[in-house]
Parts: C-alpha cells; structure tokens; sequence
C-alpha cells in the first residue's frame, strides 16, 4: 500500500476521473478527502471507499468559493493533522468556437478550471511547507500541449496548469514539495455518454492503441506521482493518451 496514511484531498471526486482517482488512493492506503459540488455523489463515493475498507471523508466544495475550500482544509486538518497530495482534477468545459464564445463562458471556465485550482492550492501550500513535505498534481490535458477547435477556453486553462507547476517545483522543491501534470487523452468518462458512436469511433481511431483510455489508468498515474515511487519527479507534464499526439 504505497499511499498509506497519506492524507489525500481530490477536487471533482464523485465522477469520472476524479472518482477513480479517489478510489485507487484509498485502495492504496491513503485516507481521502472527496470533494466535489454534488452533494449525493459525494455520499456514494464515501459510501464505496468505507465499503471496501478505506478511510474517507467528504466535503462539499465549490472551487470557485474560498471559504469553502477553508472549511474542507479546517475539516481535513481535524480529522488527520497533515494534507500530504492535492489532486486539483475538478474542471468545466464550455465550449464554442472564438468567434462564437461568449465572455460568460470564458470566465466561468477560468474561474473553475485555473482559479479554481490556484484557491485550493493556496490553501494547503502552507500546511505543506510546514510539514516540509506534499504533492500537488494538477489535471491539465493534450488540450493544453496542443490546442483543440472550439476549446480556446478550455485550452488556456489546460495551459495555464502546466505553467503553474512548473512554477511551483520552482518555488517549493526546495521545501519538500513537488508539483506535477498529468494531461489525459481521449478518456471513456460518463460526459461521453451522450455523444453519437460515430463520433467515438472517430476519437478511437486517432489513438494509436486503438481505444479510449479508462479513468483507472488516469488515476493509477496520480497513485504514483504521489507515492515516494515518484519521489525525484517535479514540474513533469506527463501524457497520458495511448499515443494521440504521436
């Protein structure tokens, strides 16, 4: 169990990705905050994690809202004293071509997908360097190393997270803290359930593994990145896609 004890904090946690992520911690040891903005799924995901033997608690977390980031890092340091990984996965997308995009739809997808991550790190990156030890792993995307057509939102943000750790194992390798993202490719998440096979079969075809990727394979990749396995990697990008950009 790689990730024991780890006390872990996964933002958009009841779904998708998050989910998995959230579930591959706990399976790893870790004990695991699940913050998300739905309430219910929050209670499942709990529910799952205890259910197979895990530790976890969740929280309902808006990453736009500061205060209640605090109350989750006020209930986390309660219940475990010490925040040792941030996984900032919750994201939006609001997409449209340029010409098209409204000025409401980029800034909420500012405001979620980089401030959003910016305010939750904001609040643990002190708890962490007085610990003199976290890992901060951020949910960027081919998107953001490649663009992609009706997404320059979306794009901006998926960049602007890789700049960001970047920044930060600059600026906090030296106090035990490493940062780190991971950029998905093509995912079989529930948000593809309402598109047409076609357009699946198209996205298939452009992965060189023939196939989309599963959440578990995303999440095992954070699993390692926070473990000590991972303890000499910082302010890596690593790709996560079957080979979609080759």
């Amino acid at each position: 169990m790689r990730l024991k004890d780890k006390v872990s904090i996964i933002t958009g946690a009841a779904q998708g990705i998050g989910h998995a992520t959230a579930l591959r911690f706990a399976r790893d040891g870790a004990r695991v905050a699940v913050c998300d903005i739905h309430e219910a799924a929050i209670g499942q995901t709990v529910d799952e994690i205890r259910a197979a033997g895990g530790e976890a608690l969740g929280f309902v977390v808006d990453v736009t809202d500061k205060a209640s980031i605090q109350r989750m890092v006020d209930g986390v340091m309660t219940a475990w004293g010490r925040i040792d990984t941030l996984v900032n996965n919750a994201g939006i997308v609001q997409d449209a071509r340029l010409q098209k995009m409204t000025d409401e739809q980029f800034d909420r997808v500012i405001d979620v997908n980089l401030k959003g991550v910016y305010n939750c790190t904001r609040a643990v990156v002190d708890i962490m360097v007085t610990q003199n030890s976290g890992v901060i792993l951020n949910a960027s995307s081919v998107v953001g190393l490649y663009g992609n057509f009706g997404q320059t939102n979306y794009a901006a943000t998926k960049a602007g997270l890789i700049g960001m750790v970047k920044t930060w194992a600059r600026e906090l390798g030296r106090k035990g803290i490493r940062a780190n993202a991971v950029c998905p490719g093509f995912i079989a998440t529930p948000i593809l359930a309402s598109m047409p096979g076609k357009v699946i079969q198209q996205m298939e075809d452009r992965v060189p593994l023939g196939r989309l990727g599963k959440p578990e394979e995303i999440a095992a990749t954070y699993a390692w990145l926070a473990s000590d396995d991972a303890s000499y990697i910082n302010g890596a990008v690593i790709e996560v896609s079957g080979g979609l950009s080759l």
